[in-house]
């Protein structure tokens, strides 16, 4: 007997996520709540095995949350759900105590198999955020690297057209990618990189003499 709680303050979201949960084997119980403090009120009152946590809840601050949460629930399974990016919120959530993250922009299948992995007592790692965290592995091991080594063949190709000025639409064109994705890996590269902006690649690009590789 598996009981879940869904936090998250979009009516939409909660209820693509129970059409999900519902048919999951073994759940005999799913919560709703929307608030942070709402949260807080359902995990005195009664136990459950796994928390949906979506990270940008009104009522407080979700990393703060999600911090306390493992603190006073330290056997409470937590599987943190934003509309952002694995580059942005991913390894953070991990590091905090959390068994997971799911991007919401990712499909309902994609969210069950999260489900199942993290109430077998695993950790749910999209493939996204496995090579984000093998990147920084191989960056810890020479600290010494420059900071473009970080990115991955693809990231550094979707770089070295965002410091040439180029835009996402005209990127994403080029190399058959979506919007959406040429997005992601921007995220990915200003995070991998401390940059927080296209004029600090440029600025990168230049001093690195990297303006020959744009292939």
């Amino acid at each position: 007997m598996t009981r879940i709680l869904i936090a998250d303050d979009h009516p939409v979201a909660r209820a693509g996520s129970r059409r999900c949960l519902e048919v999951e084997p073994g759940v005999t119980e799913i919560g709703e709540v929307s608030t942070g403090a709402d949260l807080l009120d359902r995990l005195r009152d009664s136990q459950w095995d796994l928390l949906l946590l979506d990270i940008h809840m009104p009522g407080g601050n979700g990393m703060e949350i999600l911090r306390d949460l493992v603190s006073r629930h330290p056997e409470l399974r937590i599987l943190v759900m934003s509309a952002l990016s694995e580059a942005q919120y991913g390894r953070a959530v991990i590091r905090e105590g959390a068994k997971g993250y799911h991007c919401k922009s990712g499909n309902l299948e994609e969210l069950s198999r999260a489900v199942r992995i993290v109430l077998a007592g695993r950790r749910y790692v999209s493939s996204t955020l496995a090579e984000i965290m093998a990147s920084d592995l191989d960056y810890k091991a020479d600290p010494h690297r420059p900071p473009h080594e970080r990115l991955s063949a693809r990231e550094r190709q979707v770089f070295i057209k965002l410091a040439a000025g180029d835009g996402v639409s005209t990127i994403a064109r080029e190399l058959a990618l979506s919007v959406k994705t040429v997005s992601t890996y921007r995220s990915r590269i200003l995070e991998k990189m401390g940059f927080t902006s296209n004029a600090d690649m440029t600025g990168y690009a230049i001093r690195n003499e990297m303006f020959v590789s744009v292939t």
